[in-house]
């Protein structure tokens, strides 16, 4: 009866349809977990947004991974220079060099200025993936205007 079962379900036109497909990603995926506080962090650049009164467009946001503590800064362009100066002095030089940060696959964070800076402070940097809900969940909560009730 099993047999007849599962030849009948390889037949059945939506039961292949409606099947449930195993998808392997394009690369072996990391673990998010850590072990302490401001030991990895996760930072994303938002924007372009409209323009403040000080001429900033873009937000460069970093939160770590164990407390959920978010660093964010207001940026006039987004360029990687101002991404390195960031990292520098509001991540390292305030909180301590991290294991790793990981990054979206945005420009502002896969060049060599970002890699040399891991190779000095001797951190590694790892890539989400394309769609990661839980970060993206971070992002929108840390980003969103607080109101006062």
């Amino acid at each position: 009866m099993l047999k007849d079962c599962m030849d009948y379900a390889r037949s059945c036109k939506p039961c292949q349809f409606h099947a449930n497909f195993i998808h392997q990603p394009p690369e072996p995926l990391h673990p998010t977990t850590t072990s302490w506080p401001l030991d990895s962090w996760e930072m994303d650049m938002i924007g372009p947004m409209p323009e403040s009164a000080e001429g900033h467009v873009y937000i460069h946001a970093s939160t770590d991974y164990f407390s959920k503590w978010v660093e964010a800064v207001p940026l006039l362009s987004g360029k990687k220079e101002e991404v390195s100066d960031f990292i520098k002095s509001n991540i390292i030089y305030h909180y301590g060099v991290p294991k790793c940060i990981i990054t979206d696959n945005g420009k502002s964070f896969d060049i060599k200025l970002i890699a040399d800076l891991c190779a000095k402070f001797k951190f590694k940097k790892y890539h989400s993936s394309m769609y990661y809900p839980k970060l993206i969940a971070w992002q929108k909560l840390s980003t969103r205007p607080s109101t006062i009730s």
